[in-house]
């Protein structure tokens, strides 16, 4: 399993400072990807994806929003706690919280 990467909120599309909090950050756990194949969901049903999403609770990769199913966030709407997923495109190092609507980046080391 790897290591819990810690997240903050991103700063708003202007580049002020946010004022909201995430209020789910606590349930970010250290995770291994359901699948490295694709939305797991989609493998599933034959489906096709635009971008994937991975649970930061369960590891659950699915599709995006702009994806026809839109399996990461059903998934965080069906399992209550699981509200943060991140990116799990190649070069691309953010989250997002489905509840608040926040955007997250990586914490400083």
């Amino acid at each position: 399993m790897s290591e819990a990467r810690a997240w903050q909120v991103a700063a708003d599309v202007e580049g002020r400072a946010t004022r909201r909090e995430c209020g789910h950050l606590g349930e970010v756990r250290a995770v291994e990807p359901s699948t490295t194949e694709g939305c797991e969901d989609c493998l599933r049903i034959g489906g096709v994806w635009v971008h994937l999403r991975e649970c930061l609770v369960c590891g659950h990769v699915a599709c995006c929003d702009s994806s026809p199913n839109r399996h990461a966030s059903a998934h965080a709407a069906a399992h209550p706690g699981h509200d943060v997923a991140r990116s799990f495109e190649p070069g691309e190092d953010w989250a997002w919280c489905y509840t608040d609507e926040l955007l997250l980046t990586p914490t400083e080391p």
